[in-house]
């Protein structure tokens, strides 16, 4: 491949990505090459052009840490052929081809589209391992999911009704209270309008296990709402900041303060990851989850992305066509 390819890059910290015409990268024999066809967009891309992200890279840097495309050549013995359409969970996604490793590429259902795929590891992947791991969750039980318009949160609505969970989703503004409704919530609540979301989440009886990408307040008053043995999953802090929970909660109501980082499997338990994956794409063909892109962009719109992301604009995943 010796045509030049458009990729975005971060040149500086702080500053939203601009889109370049690069050669392709060549990859080494044990790599697989890949023309990606979507990518999406993580709250972790915003922090990680800040500077702020666990995982930093120094500019200039290609963004992006999830996308699908297809195969155009894979190492012998990798189970992968040139044509097979696959996801991959890698930093620098939002290129037009990118070479990585056989082991960050999983091949994708036949009826799932690129764009449905671009964002599903992150945050189904999340939402699956937190719950059915760390969380434990039960048929039965009950589910708070917190920003649950979000691109995390809608996949823990949708995986916790699969699951059998009572699921009570927290989001603000009556449209995206209907798309979690939609997406499989028993009971919802507008944050907007509720003055109190402790009292509210007490009401309706408490939870079992909450799920909490946002943190701040609505993380504290949630935490507050958890049963006895109830487990409270630390998913993220699009809220700006980490909840700060009262620990002697935590003592005499025996509840169990989890924290998730999918990206931390990798290296703790790379198998379990594809295992779990594995397990959503069969929920997929099931027809019992239905991936849900809040928009779709062209690369040249990348950083419109960013700042809908950044605003809070977007239900579900943000999705961008290479």
């Amino acid at each position: 491949m010796s045509q030049m390819i458009r990729a975005a890059f971060i040149s500086a910290l702080g500053q939203d990505p601009v889109i370049r015409d690069v050669p392709p990268p060549v990859a080494r024999p044990d790599q697989v090459l890949l023309r990606i066809g979507a990518a999406a967009l993580n709250f972790a891309d915003l922090l990680k052009a800040k500077g702020q992200y666990q995982e930093p890279a120094d500019p200039p840097f290609v963004p992006g840490l999830e996308g699908a495309g297809t195969v155009l050549s894979a190492p012998a013995g990798s189970g992968l052929v040139p044509g097979t359409r696959v996801v991959v969970s890698a930093p620098g996604t939002m290129s037009q081809v990118m070479a990585v490793d056989p082991g960050a590429v999983q091949a994708i259902p036949d009826a799932m589209t690129l764009e449905q795929a671009a964002g599903f590891q992150v945050a189904y992947g999340t939402s699956h391992l937190a719950l059915a791991g760390r969380g434990a969750l039960q048929a039965g039980q009950t589910l708070v999911v917190l920003g649950a318009a979000g691109g995390v949160g809608l996949t823990a609505v949708q995986i916790g009704a699969a699951m059998g969970a009572r699921v009570i989703g927290i989001a603000r503004g009556a449209d995206k209270v209907e798309v979690v409704r939609q997406a499989g919530a028993s009971d919802v609540i507008d944050s907007a309008t509720c003055p109190d979301l402790r009292a509210a989440l007490r009401d309706l009886g408490g939870a079992d296990v909450v799920y909490d990408p946002v943190g701040a307040e609505p993380g504290e008053a949630a935490f507050r709402a958890l049963r006895p043995g109830g487990r409270f999953l630390v998913i993220g802090f699009a809220g700006g900041r980490p909840p700060v929970l009262p620990l002697n909660h935590a003592l005499v109501k025996n509840i169990a303060i989890h924290g998730f980082y999918w990206g931390g499997y990798r290296g703790l338990d790379p198998q379990a990851l594809r295992d779990s994956i594995d397990a959503l794409f069969d929920l997929f063909r099931a027809g019992r989850l239905d991936p849900v892109a809040g928009a779709t962009l062209p690369l040249d719109d990348l950083a419109q992305g960013y700042v809908m992301l950044r605003e809070r604009r977007s239900v579900g995943k943000v999705v961008i066509t290479l």
